[in-house]
């Protein structure tokens, strides 16, 4: 039997439209540091899908880079940023933003999000504590959408995040690594343009999302970070092929391709949750976007390990273990069949 593998998003290599529109424009030459026309004319297409037209948008590698870069441009040298305990910068980046000389602040977080009101009272405790100016001063909120449990923000909690951030003079930064994913969900009800209204910056993902690499960060004021260019660039993260950056992006937003790439994933996950929970599996987290949590008791994870790439995920006992089983754009419902049989 073929062996398949969900064990993450970015396991394929990128979506066809860009694979044609690399080969279309492989000789041609272009400015460098992402100065070229094709940067300049996908940046004019996120800017429309943001209804934005005056954003500021930068191409960057991947996201632990872009995190990095984002956040120690939105920092002061005294202040550290809130996240959640199971945020992606608070355990999987290796303390890229604490190398950074910033220190991430974790809150404990709701299936994986972090409430306004929790929020609300981490800001508010270090603003009426009498030794405050001996602390770090908490300065801006960061976020993921969808989280890393595959939860969706609501548009009602980003307003409610939002109004926490005006309060007590915050920063809202939303990390999209796979927010192709949630655009497509079926109960999403937070679009490109709402990220522009309530966020100090995001990011884009295209990395997990259908594209070779590459994450497209936008400021909706430019005034945010004016000099982030020359910040990437002290980060080691400025890409002489910028164009290429650029290219995977002037394809993902062409015809809206990347309100519609995340669909696929969505479908195969949808099937995925129902082979589990048909075969009597327990599913974790309550996730409705790509990202499958289910319970394995150690002796059927070893077993489907030998045909089925998954992620491990946690230990619940001595004798099970949470997986991760990751669906992406390439996905196909023969995959998901694939591993129905097998279970």
């Amino acid at each position: 039997m073929d062996y398949v593998s969900f064990a993450s998003d970015y396991m394929e290599g990128c979506h066809p439209a860009i694979l044609e529109l690399m080969r279309a424009t492989n000789r041609d030459q272009h400015a460098g540091y992402g100065t070229d026309k094709i940067c300049a004319s996908a940046r004019a297409h996120i800017q429309e899908a943001c209804a934005c037209p005056n954003a500021a948008v930068h191409f960057l590698a991947g996201g632990t880079q872009t995190n990095a870069c984002v956040l120690d441009a939105l920092l002061a040298p005294w202040e550290g940023v809130l996240a959640a305990t199971t945020g992606h910068i608070a355990t999987h980046e290796a303390g890229a933003i604490e190398r950074s000389g910033h220190k991430v602040i974790e809150l404990a977080g709701e299936r994986g999000k972090l409430p306004a009101d929790r929020v609300r009272e981490a800001a508010a405790a270090w603003e009426t504590d009498a030794n405050h100016d001996h602390m770090v001063r908490p300065g801006v909120v960061y976020i993921s959408q969808p989280t890393e449990y595959g939860t969706l923000y609501t548009l009602e909690e980003l307003e409610g995040l939002r109004a926490v951030c005006d309060e007590y003079d915050m920063r809202l930064y939303v990390d999209g690594a796979r927010l192709a994913y949630a655009l497509a969900c079926d109960v999403n009800d937070v679009t490109l343009s709402d990220l522009a209204r309530l966020a100090d910056a995001f990011y884009i993902g295209g990395t997990k999302c259908g594209a070779l690499l590459g994450e497209a960060v936008v400021f909706p004021n430019p005034s945010t970070c004016p000099q982030f260019f020359t910040l990437t660039k002290q980060h080691g993260a400025l890409l002489a092929k910028g164009w290429l950056l650029g290219m995977q992006f002037e394809a993902l937003f062409c015809d809206d391709l990347y309100l519609r790439v995340g669909r696929p994933a969505i479908e195969a996950a949808n099937a995925m949750r129902r082979a589990f929970e048909e075969r009597g599996y327990r599913l974790m987290f309550d996730s409705p976007t790509n990202q499958v949590f289910v319970e394995l008791d150690d002796a059927t994870a070893r077993s489907l390990a030998e045909h089925v790439g998954y992620s491990f995920w946690e230990k619940t006992d001595r004798g099970h273990t949470i997986v991760r089983f990751a669906t992406s754009w390439a996905t196909t419902q023969e995959d998901v069949a694939t591993l129905g049989r097998l279970l």
